[in-house]
This record gives C-alpha cells, sequence and structure tokens, in this order.
C-alpha cells in the first residue's frame, strides 16, 4: 500500500521550496465502483479499526464527491437532498497534512490550515482512539442561515436530516471502495468549531473516520 502514500504525498504537496503544502487541490473525478446499492447497504458497519495506509486521491475525491458532489451541474444538485436546495453543508477533510475544505461546485479542496490536526480532533471527540487512527476523517458543518431564510424555525430539522443523508453516502461510498468508516456525533462543539476554524455562523454537526479496515 506503499504507493498509496506516494500518491497523496504528491497531491498535498507543491512543487516548491521547502515541500510547503499548496493551497489549492483539483480533485480527479470520483471513481467507478462495481458494487450494487443492496451489497454496500448489507456490508455497511461501523469500523472502528483502522490500517496505518493512507487513502489515494481518487479514494479521497470518490469520498467527498458521495457527501456532497454535484450531479446536475444545469442545476447544481448535489449527492444528498437539500430542503429547499439551500444546501446548507460544508465538508471539510482532516487528514496527516492539514485541515482542507470541500467546494462541491468546482470538486476541488483548499487549506485551512497545515498539518496534522488528528490528535486535537481525537481530543474533541472525547478521546475515541478510531479519529486518531483513521487516515482521513470527514467533518459535516452546517451554516443554518441558508435553510432557515427559507424555512424558519423548521430549518434545524432539514439540517440535520441533511447530515444524515451526507453522511450516509459517506459511509455507502466507503464500503464501494472496500473501505470502512464510523459516524460519531459526540464531540466538544466548541474545541471542534475551534480546530475547523468555524465562523459564528457555522456549527460542526457530524465526524466520519474513513480508512481501510
Amino acid at each position: 500500500m506503499k504507493k498509496y502514500a506516494i500518491i497523496l504525498a504528491v497531491m498535498l504537496f507543491a512543487a516548491c521550496p521547502g515541500g510547503n503544502v499548496a493551497e489549492e487541490y483539483k480533485l480527479p473525478q470520483p471513481l467507478q465502483t462495481n458494487r450494487s446499492i443492496e451489497e454496500c447497504l448489507a456490508g455497511r458497519r461501523s469500523i472502528r479499526s483502522f490500517a496505518s495506509d493512507t487513502l489515494t486521491t481518487e479514494q479521497i475525491a470518490t469520498l467527498l464527491w458521495a457527501a456532497q458532489g454535484i450531479t446536475d451541474t444545469a442545476r447544481g444538485f448535489r449527492t444528498a437532498p437539500s430542503a429547499g436546495a439551500t444546501y446548507p453543508l460544508k465538508t471539510y477533510l482532516l487528514t496527516h497534512q492539514g485541515v482542507f475544505l470541500y467546494h462541491p461546485a468546482t470538486h476541488k479542496i483548499t487549506l485551512v490550515k497545515k498539518g496534522d490536526k488528528r490528535v486535537e480532533l481525537t481530543v474533541a471527540c472525547w478521546g475515541q482512539v478510531c479519529v486518531g487512527s483513521a487516515p482521513a476523517s470527514i467533518v459535516l458543518c452546517a451554516v443554518p442561515e441558508r435553510t432557515s431564510q427559507r424555512y424558519g424555525e423548521r430549518a434545524m430539522r432539514y439540517v440535520w436530516m441533511e447530515a444524515g443523508h451526507a453522511a450516509q453516502n459517506i459511509l455507502l461510498e466507503a464500503v464501494a471502495l472496500d473501505l470502512g468508516g464510523v459516524p460519531i456525533g459526540a464531540f466538544n462543539d466548541k474545541a471542534l468549531a475551534k480546530l475547523l476554524d468555524l465562523d459564528k455562523s457555522t456549527i460542526p454537526l457530524y465526524v466520519l473516520p474513513v480508512g481501510i479496515p
């Protein structure tokens, strides 16, 4: 699996003096698997033990696309349904190289923080070991105002539903890619928000460590 680590290192390090992490990366197109949805549903389990192997750029790109990727370029519709197409979710990626924000419209990620923050993420998740051992974690956050402007006090229930849709997409895609993942809802909101540099309009909702079982 060493080639996987090499591939991801090429992606996450810019060709510049000192090997600094670049600010922006265009992701490859999502992979096409041969697994049926029924097989993925039957095989989905919460996996909390991961190999140390780094995920490939293609695997990461596919997981992020499954979470919030564009499926209708004309109308901007995404993989997960959203109340009134208000799309309150923001998707973050944490790897040993740093914290990144996923941009669905352009299928790219941008650097938020450089460096391995998985220990900090583990602490924010109340010391859950699987968080620190996973090569990648996807964190779903939301800007509730995007939905509340249209739906008022009902907005939060729609936001929570949408986070659940996106999380299940990630977990099923992980099965399709022969990976494993686990949904985590137990974390310190303030600590996680600080780690991701969230502004006051954005709240963390879900942490999903993913890796090779």
